[in-house]
């Protein structure tokens, strides 16, 4: 199984997760069995983090899926026998925690690095395309380019609310993504002026200046 670790929101701020129910498949016992264990251990599993579910239907039954976090699916996993399903289990939940919080990071780093990028955008627009709708035909532009969609696309596929901003729904490698493009609409721009032009090079590719790298 891949998907062992989730984030509810996909966003920068949230906190990795796995779920009872995965515990309990991957483990290979009864999921009422680890939810008898989250009750009994409760205050203990509340140290480490507030203890979030969700209820689910399975089966015809509502039934109450915990959301846990790494300190608190580590104690969880302590109170079962040590099987070979749970040792395999550890080690995977453990690879996926640390590859996720490797994302998160890598998501942050994006973040920091496309911030003066994009005011760059931002100033290239006011100096040469000041309309009314501006920043958002060219922030459209870089997404579509970038991810093939846009970024109101992006959050209804994602679930997100339509106040949200949709990078806090990105991969790192979609944000680095988002970042390539924003630098090479801003040089694209001070180049032309034209936002046609700048459209059809970027949906083509076929503009030199989309092979210079960001600036690190």
């Amino acid at each position: 199984m891949n998907d062992l670790v989730f984030l509810e929101p996909n966003k920068i701020e949230s906190e990795p997760f796995t779920t009872s129910d995965i515990i309990a498949e991957c483990a290979q016992v009864q999921h009422h069995a680890i939810q008898q264990l989250i009750a009994r251990y409760e205050s203990d599993l509340k140290e480490f983090g507030g203890l979030a579910f969700e209820m689910r239907t399975v089966k015809t039954n509502l039934t109450k899926v915990y959301h846990l976090n790494e300190p608190q699916a580590t104690l969880i996993l302590t109170f079962l026998k040590n099987t070979p399903p749970v040792r395999e289990f550890k080690k995977n939940l453990v690879r996926q925690f640390y590859a996720m919080r490797n994302e998160l990071l890598r998501r942050q780093v994006e973040r920091t690095t496309l911030k003066p990028i994009r005011r760059e955008m931002t100033d290239a627009i006011q100096e040469y395309d000041n309309g009314k709708w501006s920043y958002k035909k060219y922030t459209d532009l870089v997404y579509k380019s970038a991810l093939g969609k846009t970024a109101v696309q992006l959050r209804k596929e994602r679930g997100a609310p339509k106040t949200a901003k949709a990078m806090d729904y990105l991969t790192a490698d979609e944000l680095a993504a988002i970042t390539k493009g924003t630098y090479q609409v801003s040089v694209l721009l001070e180049k032309t002026q034209d936002y046609e032009l700048v459209k059809a090079l970027m949906l083509s590719k076929t503009a030199p200046a989309l092979q210079t790298n960001v600036p690190q």
